[in-house]
């Protein structure tokens, strides 16, 4: 070593070892993963693209139903509350906090022309907001587009769509017997449904409910949507992480549309800018728990996408190739194929333990 070098003070050495013992912890490597793939980006898209998919989602399905809630007065504030719990500030009930007003969107009335303008404008949206979302989440897994025909992937995408519909027309009907239920049982112990105690209960069980419908929506989105053959366990614990995260954003949904209310700078479009905010933030959390799912699969070594797990293995049998005799297996024989395969993947989990122990600082002089 000469002379004019100087070994690290102690202090650079403590302060490398804790850089790198933070950069092993799996939340900090999943925020590494999803900043690499451009996943503020990828969300920023999708919330832009979803707005607009959920504005013509809204008037052709008032649309349609005009003629069936027109009258109802349950059934619409079913619905309303419903949509408000699933994009908090959707619909203005009154107060002035929501974007869209109930009463344009009861005039909708019967499915005319300007439903089949909407129509046309949620298949064109919608379809361009699951294609998008099918790609980001895939990207969050470095993965290729699916190998399938675009017809094949449009008519997917739409059977998700309305299965999406479906699932909000039953998460309607579950919070209004829920409410019911609750104040029901609540009335038999003697308490009054306008008391806090009421109300606390009811939303914990309505927060339930939506708890229950993101997750297995999540688990939809990844494995159907975008084909990603996640083992069940790790699809379930990555999808309860994403609804306990979906769960808190619509929670705090009201405070994040009152501060971009309270901006004076964007007073004349406040609530689409929250909404907007929202999407953004939701489309954020959707691929985070993507970026969970696929590195805890990265450490665990498991490849779930047979063309890249192939092309990994070849580069596998290159390498083995290229550092050892061919005496011991012949490289074609299914030997010599379950060799470079297990070789490989011991040098896959090797890495990633160098990666985790490696300090993100140099050292070098």
């Amino acid at each position: 070593m000469p002379a004019s070098a100087k070994a690290p003070s102690p202090l650079v050495m403590w302060l490398t070892g804790r850089a790198a013992w933070v950069q092993s912890l799996k939340p900090v490597r999943v925020f590494l993963h999803y900043s690499r793939l451009r996943g503020p980006i990828l969300a920023s898209g999708l919330a832009f693209q979803g707005l607009f998919a959920v504005f013509a989602a809204l008037w052709v399905a008032f649309s349609i139903a005009g003629l069936v809630i027109s009258g109802n007065v349950a059934a619409q504030n079913a619905i309303v509350t419903a949509l408000n719990n699933f994009i908090p500030g959707l619909i203005d009930t009154g107060d002035g906090s929501g974007a869209i007003k109930v009463r344009t969107l009861l005039s909708a009335g019967v499915f005319g022309w300007t439903g089949a303008i909407a129509l046309v404008g949620l298949l064109y949206s919608a379809l361009g907001w699951l294609g998008s979302a099918r790609d980001a989440v895939r990207t969050m897994f470095e993965l290729p587009s699916p190998a399938a025909n675009f017809a094949v992937l449009k008519a997917r995408d739409l059977a998700i769509g309305a299965g999406l519909g479906v699932v909000l027309l039953v998460s309607a009907v579950l919070s209004v017997a829920g409410t019911t239920a609750t104040g029901f049982l609540l009335g038999l112990a003697g308490v009054e449904s306008k008391t806090v105690i009421a109300t606390v209960v009811s939303r914990i069980v309505t927060l339930g409910v939506m708890f229950v419908l993101d997750t297995l929506v999540l688990a939809a989105l990844y494995r159907l949507l975008a084909a990603i053959r996640v083992p069940r366990a790790r699809l379930l614990a990555g999808a309860l992480l994403g609804a306990i995260g979906l769960g808190l954003l619509k929670t705090l949904g009201s405070a994040l549309l009152g501060g971009a209310t309270n901006n004076p700078l964007i007073a004349s479009f406040a609530v689409l800018a929250g909404l907007l905010l929202f999407f953004n933030l939701a489309c954020q959390v959707i691929l985070i728990t993507a970026s969970w799912i696929a590195t805890g699969l990265e450490d665990a070594g498991i490849e779930i996408d047979p063309r890249v797990a192939a092309q990994r293995l070849a580069n596998a049998r290159e390498l083995v190739a290229a550092h050892e005799p061919e005496s011991e297996s012949e490289p074609g024989s299914p030997k010599g194929l379950r060799a470079a395969l297990s070789k490989w993947r011991a040098r896959v989990r090797v890495a990633a333990r160098r990666r985790r122990r490696s300090s993100p600082v140099s050292t070098r002089r």
